[in-house]
Formats: structure tokens, sequence, C-alpha cells
């Protein structure tokens, strides 16, 4: 029980870590030319760090059960709010003539953090509860097993869903995509990238999956309670 619990506090601490920096840094895209495609692939920073969330959530939903992690998807909501109230305080502080970051500089890092989190965290609540509740409701169907169905089908769908809400809202409060065309584009890279990343962790979570069953001894359809 011990070892269980530690082990859902060291997931919960890199969820969270995972969750909170892809909030700081989504504001910043990046280009990459993809040659043998004769495409670019344009797409935020924030990508980097937010599949892992998915994949952990994945873990845990599958060790540990639905509650525990939608107890999860709170703890990583509540964190994020108090990271943006302590930076909402930091900003209206004046600086000091001897800062090394003044005012401007500040503001222009984190002036539109506040609205990208505020809509980064709407549609990560909803698509990590819908996450949550396809992955437990195929769990439940094909009684626990197929799990790289239940896996990737999960958050494929929870993925299209979030992909497009927050580009939207980011271009309906901050008018950046500054058209229909750059979210379409934005949509279809950021969704392509996900699907990738959700295909490419497929493996790491049978592994994570097949040593805690050994470890704790779980039957295929058994949760650590």
């Amino acid at each position: 029980m011990q070892r269980g619990l530690m082990l859902y506090i060291i997931l919960s601490g890199i969820f969270i870590s995972c969750l909170i920096t892809s909030n700081l840094i989504f504001l910043k895209f990046f280009t990459i030319k993809i040659q043998f495609l004769n495409t670019t692939f344009t797409q935020s920073v924030g990508l980097l760090a937010y599949p892992i969330t998915f994949l952990i959530t994945d873990i845990i939903s599958e060790i540990y059960g639905q509650k525990k992690a939608n107890y999860l998807v709170i703890s990583g909501i509540i964190s994020s709010i108090i990271v943006l109230f302590i930076i909402y305080i930091a900003e209206i502080l004046p600086a000091d003539a001897k800062s090394t970051v003044d005012d401007s500089i500040f503001s222009l890092v984190f002036g539109q953090f506040g609205i990208a989190m505020a809509a980064s965290l709407f549609t990560y609540l909803i698509c990590q509860l819908i996450d949550i509740q396809i992955f437990h409701y195929w769990k439940q169907k094909t009684q626990g097993k197929h799990l790289w169905f239940r896996n990737n089908f999960s958050t494929i769908f929870s993925q299209l869903i979030d992909t497009f809400l927050i580009l939207f809202l980011l271009m309906l409060f901050t008018g950046f995509p500054s058209n229909y065309s750059q979210l379409f584009q934005l949509f279809i890279n950021g969704f392509l990238f996900k699907i990738i990343v959700a295909l490419i962790d497929t493996p790491f979570i049978y592994l994570c999956v097949f040593y805690l069953r050994n470890k704790y001894q779980l039957k295929l359809d058994e949760e650590l309670n």
C-alpha cells in the first residue's frame, strides 16, 4: 500500500509538472520543414509536454481506477490555478529599476498567459474527463483486454476536441491564429502530432502496466485499491 501510494504521488508530480510547463510555454510556436513531405509543421512548444499528461492518466486509470484518475486531473487544475494567481500578482507588482526583467518584458512573456491558460484549463478539464470516461467505458466492455485500443481511441478522440477548442478560444480571445486558414493548418498539424505521439506511447504504457501488474500481483481487470 505504501509503495502504491508513493508511486501514485510520483506520477502525480510528473503529471502536474508537465501540465503547468505546457501552459507556461504554450505561446511560443515553432516551425519545422519536412523535406520528404514537402511541407512545414507549425505548432506550439506546449505540445512537447502535453501528451505525457494523457499517458500518465491512462496508466493511473488502468492501475488505480477512474476515481484516482479524476482526482489527478482535478489536482492538476487546482495547481495550475495557483500558478496563474501567483503570475497575476507578479505581473501587477512594479519592477524595480535594477531588475533584470522589467515590466514590459515580463508583460510581453506573461501578458497573454492568463487568457491562454484559462482557455487551456477549460479545454483540458473537458478533454481529460472525456479521455478517462472513454478509457473506462472500453475497459469494461473489453473486460480489461485490448489496452492498446482504449489507450489510443480515448486519447485520439479527446485530443481531437482539445486541439480544436484551444485554438478556437485563442483565436477568439487573443487574435491568434489570425484567420480560419491558419486555424485549420494549426489544427491539422497539432492533431496529427498528437496521433503520432499516442501511437508511439503505446509500447510504453504496455511496459508500465505489465510491470505494475506483476509488482502488485493484479489480475487483468483488477485495480489497486
